[in-house]
């Protein structure tokens, strides 16, 4: 699932595409990207302004001269400047100048008018304090992989830099967010921020069908360091590096490097 490194890619990449455009008209064909009424969801979009496009999270968040819509990747979207609509193609937008598609082969994404799980989204990881930080994770009582992992609590973070922030700040994916001292905590808030500048540097990481809107792939997943590496040698130590699954989900981390 693209996370906040490879969404705000998309985004540099097509808002000078989208903003000060307008839509002639729109159709789509999913009852799963777009559920509820997709015939008046077109109808609220077709003529409207593009205002101005940004990332909130993993959101993509499209404003308009009224309204807002949101779009969403799930695991396989993409949105595409002016490329063939094909099988998997569940979104068209037709611009005053060029067309943006949306493609999903597992249709897990969603477009949404005014969505209000927005609303609900934690701050954002790169413009978060170390105060706040530091008194948010210690707050909570829950392992610390699946807090940073809820929206909640953080917006934009996912599997690929959780455990890359991690590793780089030598914690067990397991241990639990309040028993965290305030110095390890430090270098935990600076290890995410470092690594999400960088993979945004880097276009995020392209490990299965995630391009920009351009179609260009992303290049950070040449830089990893414990994700997608279970069984090869820490970088640091030379300990294998171990998978194991942490709220369902494949995490990856070093046992020698990273304590609890």
């Amino acid at each position: 699932m693209p996370e906040l490194p490879e969404v705000e890619t998309v985004v540099r990449s097509v808002a000078p595409y989208l903003t000060g455009r307008r839509i002639v008209s729109a159709a789509f064909t999913s009852r799963f990207v777009t559920p509820g009424n997709r015939a008046k969801l077109a109808e609220r979009v077709a003529g409207r302004t593009i205002r101005q496009v940004r990332r909130r999270g993993k959101f993509i968040v499209v404003t308009l001269d009224q309204g807002l819509l949101s779009i969403h990747l799930g695991m396989t979207g993409k949105l595409l400047m002016d490329g063939p609509a094909g099988a998997h193609t569940h979104g068209v937008f037709t611009l005053d100048r060029g067309t943006l598609l949306y493609d999903d082969p597992r249709q897990f994404g969603r477009i949404e008018w005014s969505p209000t799980r927005i609303e609900k989204l934690g701050p954002e990881p790169l413009e978060i304090g170390l105060e706040e930080f530091v008194q948010r994770l210690r707050s909570r009582k829950s392992r610390v992989k699946p807090l940073l992992m809820n929206q909640s609590f953080l917006a934009g973070l996912g599997n690929i830099y959780v455990d890359e922030a991690l590793f780089t700040a030598g914690i067990h994916p397991l241990a639990i967010a309040s028993r965290i001292s305030e110095a390890r905590a430090a270098k935990l808030h600076q290890a995410i921020q470092e690594i999400l500048r960088l993979a945004i540097e880097h276009r995020g990481s392209s490990i299965s069908d995630y391009v920009d809107a351009d179609g260009q792939r992303g290049f950070f997943q040449v830089m990893h360091r414990v994700y997608g590496r279970g069984g090869e040698p820490c970088l640091k130590c030379g300990t294998p590096v171990r998978r194991i699954v942490v709220g369902q989900r494949g995490t990856h981390f070093c046992p020698q490097c990273q304590k609890r």
